[in-house]
């Protein structure tokens, strides 16, 4: 959209982060709710605290006693026996199995630091090397919490570090020796703290929510194949029950046929005879449909032509204002039309690419099948808006998506809140469908149409999907 010329504006970047925060905020608050579940036990904490009271404890001794330097040890043993003692709390409180919401995490991890603070401030605040255990605390929420509670413990380690930096008591030294490190230099140390703990609960805290999106998106992709591969064995056992029922059927019309013939033409009981003869032919019917999947309309065929099994997808999203063509190439071509397997993963990943182009379409769509003898490809078509400039280089992750007025799973978030998790527009339909056809040996690729729309284009090597087995199985392909 141009705007007048003598309209203020506001610069994009600008209105991007406007927007970004505006929609963050209620993240944020929904996040740091005493509600909002963690992905950490309480135990996974009170080990790690019982490790740092270990070497803590050792540390004190080695310096006071081993090495005589002078130092506050009452001040320090009390920092130190603290965290013991809120140990020893916890334990009795809670059982071993516990898990902690965001908050309390973030809270037991605040505690973490605030003793850390309080034993540096009573052995030279930043001076002192062990202050590089600040990155600990902060580094442990940024792999386990939310990006809001992350942003809490950073805050709260840069202002703790701050503090030490300006009041502390002298670095332990040898007696009647003063160590006074340059200003300028404990700037340097300061600044390397903060940015050692920016730089490292930034980068865990992104392979941590990148790893928890994925996990959760192949969770809902192994639902969808699961699905799929039910409907499937659904087919089977209509098939087996058809060849099971078939024999006493059979001998039922036999009996009811001789008892036709032996009751009295008009008589009521050879009514009775017909009727469940025809009764029975009628469910020999059903069963022979069933027995026959490529002739019932529940059933369906190992492997038809990638036409027909293209048609039989746009099927299900046809009769809205939407119209679905499917162009195939003429028969004339040099290359017979390929047979495909209807796999559930190819199944429900083309539908998927259906489904979502339907959704944004305008007015049509149009699936094209092109085949060579290395490859076979499909491309589904649309006109509508097409992906949007900001996503299309993401299109495949799980949780991006350009549904307006939907959720998705937003770079603040680790996984889906159960406040989102039953919205339409999770942006999972594009990555289920490029995990199903890769599980085939295919691809997917998203673009933009220069005529305005969207293309989708799935491709698979020849005998991925028209060879000898079918796809998923253990033969070797």
């Amino acid at each position: 959209m141009v705007s007048g010329m003598n309209e203020p504006i506001l610069p994009l970047p600008e209105a991007e982060v406007a927007r970004g925060w505006a929609r963050y905020w209620p993240r944020l608050a929904a996040e740091l709710s005493p509600s909002a579940r963690g992905r950490v036990r309480l135990r996974t904490l009170s080990n790690l605290r019982w490790m740092a009271v270990a070497g803590q404890s050792v540390t004190l001794f080695i310096v006071y006693f081993a090495l005589n330097y002078p130092l506050p040890l009452f001040g320090c043993a009390m920092a130190v026996g603290a965290s013991a003692a809120l140990n020893l709390g916890l334990t009795v409180r809670y059982p071993a199995a516990h898990r902690l919401t965001n908050r309390e995490a973030t809270a037991y991890l605040a505690y973490d630091e605030l003793q850390l603070a309080a034993l540096l401030y009573f052995t030279g605040g930043i001076q002192n090397p062990f202050a590089l255990m600040f990155l600990a605390p902060v580094v442990v929420g940024a792999s386990t919490l939310n990006f809001g509670n992350t942003l809490v413990l950073a805050l709260l380690a840069f202002v703790c570090i701050s503090a030490i930096a300006v009041v502390h008591q002298p670095l332990p030294w040898a007696p009647h020796e003063t160590l006074n490190l340059p200003p300028l230099y404990q700037v340097g140390i300061w600044a390397s703290l903060v940015i050692g703990i920016g730089f490292t609960s930034i980068y865990a805290w992104r392979i941590a929510s990148e790893a928890a999106r994925m996990s959760a998106g192949l969770a809902a992709t192994q639902l969808a194949l699961a699905r799929e591969h039910r409907m499937a064995s659904i087919g089977a056992l209509a098939t087996a029950a058809a060849h099971e029922l078939g024999t006493p059927l059979g001998t039922i019309a036999v009996v009811s046929r001789e008892l036709e013939r032996a009751l009295p033409p008009e008589s009521s009981e050879a009514e009775d005879a017909r009727l469940l003869r025809g009764e029975a032919e009628r469910c020999r019917g059903i069963l022979t449909r069933l027995a026959r999947p490529e002739e019932s309309v529940i059933g369906a065929m190992d492997r038809l032509p990638l036409g027909a099994l293209l048609d039989d997808l746009a099927n299900e999203y046809r009769g809205g204002d939407v119209a679905i063509a499917i162009d195939i190439p003429q028969a004339s071509s040099r290359i017979p039309e390929p047979r495909v397997w209807r796999a559930p993963a190819l199944l429900h990943g083309l539908g998927n690419v259906i489904a979502n182009a339907v959704d944004f379409a305008r007015s049509q769509v149009t699936v094209r099948a092109i085949w060579d003898a290395k490859e076979l490809r499909v491309a589904v078509e649309d006109d509508g808006p097409g992906f949007a400039p900001d996503i299309i280089e993401r299109i495949g992750e799980p949780y991006v998506t350009s549904r307006p007025g939907s959720y998705a799973v937003a770079e603040t978030d680790l996984e889906p809140a159960a406040a989102y998790a039953g919205e339409q527009g999770m942006g999972l339909g594009f990555f289920i469908a490029k995990t199903l056809i890769e599980q085939t040996r295919g691809n997917l690729k998203a673009t933009n149409l220069d005529r305005g729309g969207a293309r989708v284009t799935a491709r698979w090597p020849r005998g991925a999907i028209d060879g000898e087995h079918q796809p998923g199985t253990s033969a070797v392909l």
